[in-house]
């Protein structure tokens, strides 16, 4: 056959264009039946999730350390004996004779005795005590105008005080004490008379004197 008139044929184009209807025929009918329906639940089914923990390599535990090697130590060498060596002593030489002359012992020295130290100076001896009416001339007055204390008199007290003082070389009166005395509330006016009223001559040193005041009432 001529390929012109065979292309030229009408059958073969009918086979075609009918081949290819057919086609869509069968997607339609698929459609319809519910063929597309069962596989979109097919590819719409339950999907599976798996979750995949990531693997943490741990890292490796350090190397043990392990202890140094003890050094060991060379052993001591063996002890040898040192080689005996025999000495000879010395000839010894002949005893020569001396003359020793003898030499008279040293003459004795006198001893040296020290002279004794002297002899410290006597303490001066302590002032005598007397009484304030050899030295005083106005003792008396001094007496009389010695102050009455106010409570004892109120309270009728009667008492009496030795006083003791120093007397200087210049008739200076100074260290007042009170010796004695049978109430207290009599004590200052007798050091303040000593100190204002009594007037006394000096004797060219220190001495001590004692002066014995009464309070009575009259």
């Amino acid at each position: 056959m001529d390929f012109s008139q065979a292309q030229r044929d009408p059958t073969r184009r009918f086979v075609g264009v009918g081949a290819v209807v057919v086609f869509h025929i069968i997607i339609v009918y698929a459609l319809i039946t519910g063929l597309a329906r069962k596989v979109v639940e097919v590819v719409k089914g339950p999907i599976e999730v798996k979750v995949i923990e990531e693997v943490i390599k741990k890292p490796p535990p350090p190397p043990e350390l392990l202890p140094p090697p003890p050094k060991m130590q060379a052993p001591p060498p063996p002890f040898i004996p040192p080689p005996e060596i025999n000495i000879q002593p010395p000839p010894t030489p002949a005893p020569t004779i001396t003359a020793v002359t003898p030499e008279a012992p040293p003459a004795p020295q006198a001893p040296v005795i020290a002279p004794p130290p002297p002899a410290p100076a006597p303490a001066p001896p302590p002032p005598a005590v007397q009484s304030a009416a050899v030295v005083c001339p106005n003792y008396r007055e001094a007496l009389g105008s010695v102050a009455y204390p106010r409570e004892a008199a109120l309270d009728n007290i009667q008492g009496e005080v030795l006083a003791e003082f120093t007397l200087g070389a210049n008739g200076q009166i100074r260290d007042i004490v009170i010796k004695s005395s049978t109430n207290r509330i009599f004590n200052k006016p007798a050091v303040q008379m000593i100190q204002t009223r009594l007037s006394c001559k000096g004797q060219g040193q220190d001495i001590k004197l004692t002066l014995p005041i009464s309070f009575k009432l009259n």
